[in-house]
């Protein structure tokens, strides 16, 4: 690690606090990390932690302020997002989010909402796109009743096959896939099947029906309705998987259905956007790299980032955010909570070999909040003396960090975030 910590030592750039009020003149080293890409990832190592939500914020004013960019995209639901989108342009009473729905496990909470909505009254604002299914996979309903809606207009006689996808969901929704999966394991295969069935078939007539429905109700509102059912459909599949996931039995790779979905939801946005839009996408590091999750020799999940460098090639560049402290927020099953997990302090051993926070602590900037151009690291020193490895939540990632991300933001810091009571 000594190469890549002499390398850090000439080359990674001190980033100057998490003030929001500051000027970002030190961020400009991103300019060139950025390019002229059109979809840039701002990730995060851990959910909760409120320096990488700070981080966040000022790498949003940096690219929109000085490069250009225009639309933030989220790990937060396709169907809730279009309301958040319309309360963060300043639709609605400022200081009710009561109205509003969406996972605190995405990183969009009380804090941040009510920052962007202060920051797009300036300048410089950004619209709003999700791109999750719904409720991280907790709850259905945000995404089928608006086809509800949908359906009461244009093709009423299928209703009944919706409320029934409606009424097994019903019984087994939470504020998250943590909460919901469990409660899905429970029903009787019956049901199970009856609620893939009814998605499916509904899913199967909306597309061959296309052109009745576009002259009932018009092209937008089909397509929301489509990618709202879509959503519905990939939520089911994702009971399943993490069903399977959390009882040790995984299919290899299986939820890479949720991250394929993630990456059809910003190819939606996309073709919907204007020419020469420009679009920061922000989710958890795993979400946004480009190499696979594999935990324990075992291939977790083929990414996003993996998904979306197949599309888009360079024009897609990931920035990691991580962290060199001694303790991280983490999640932990509780099927007693609300969420389906309870958030613990969790103590973390010193920084691995190999890892590229050992690198930063080896070349003396733990202390400091630093950004790392990994594409100069890559151009620059052999493949072996790259970083191998990154903290992802309390535990550590085997990848070639270099090839997965091509920059990453390192705080010395961390601390629980007090805001995550966004609506559920």
């Amino acid at each position: 690690m000594t190469e890549f910590a002499d390398w850090l030592r000439a080359h990674a750039h001190t980033v100057h606090g998490l003030d929001l009020t500051a000027d970002v003149d030190d961020l400009e080293p991103l300019r060139e990390i950025v390019g002229d890409a059109r979809v840039v990832g701002l990730g995060e190592g851990a959910h909760f932690v409120a320096e990488f939500t700070l981080l966040r914020q000022r790498v949003l004013r940096f690219l929109a302020e000085r490069c250009g960019f225009t639309v933030l995209a989220f790990e937060f639901g396709f169907s809730e997002g279009f309301a958040l989108d319309d309360w963060l342009r300043g639709a609605g009473d400022a200081d009710d989010l009561s109205g509003l729905s969406g996972t605190t496990a995405s990183g969009v909470n009380q804090g941040l909402t009510r920052w962007l909505r202060e920051y797009n009254a300036g300048p410089h604002p950004l619209r709003f796109a999700g791109l999750d299914i719904p409720l991280a996979g907790g709850d259905l309903r945000p995404a089928l009743e608006p086809v509800a809606g949908y359906l009461r207009q244009v093709d009423p006689d299928a209703v009944p096959l919706l409320d029934r996808a409606l009424e097994i969901n019903n019984r087994i929704a939470g504020t998250s896939v943590a909460s919901a999966a469990p409660k899905w394991a429970e029903l009787g295969a019956a049901e199970q099947d009856a609620l893939t069935a009814s998605l499916s078939r509904l899913l199967l007539r909306l597309r061959a029906l296309e052109p009745l429905f576009v002259e009932r109700g018009g092209q937008e509102s089909f397509d929301r309705a489509r990618r709202r059912l879509e959503a519905a459909c990939h939520a089911d599949y994702m009971f399943g998987a993490m069903s399977n996931l959390f009882a040790g039995r995984s299919l290899e790779a299986d939820t890479t259905v949720r991250e394929l979905y993630l990456t059809e939801s910003l190819r939606w946005h996309l073709d919907r956007l204007p020419a020469g839009a420009r679009v920061v996408l922000a989710a958890h590091n795993n979400h946004l790299q480009r190499t696979p999750v594999a935990f324990g020799g075992q291939l977790t999940t083929m990414p996003m980032g993996q998904l979306l460098h197949r599309v888009l090639g360079d024009d897609y560049r990931p920035l990691a955010l991580t962290h060199t402290a001694n303790h991280v927020p983490e999640m932990y099953p509780d099927g007693e909570g609300e969420l389906g997990f309870k958030i613990v302090d969790t103590p973390l051993a010193a920084p691995e070999p190999g890892s590229v926070e050992a690198g930063v602590v080896e070349a003396g900037l733990g202390a400091e909040h630093v950004l790392v151009d990994l594409r100069h690291a890559r151009r620059d020193l052999p493949a072996g003396a790259l970083p191998d490895r990154f903290r992802t939540q309390s535990v550590v990632l085997e990848t070639p960090v270099a090839e997965a991300f091509d920059g990453v933001l390192v705080t010395p810091m961390v601390t629980t975030d007090d805001t995550v009571g966004f609506a559920g």
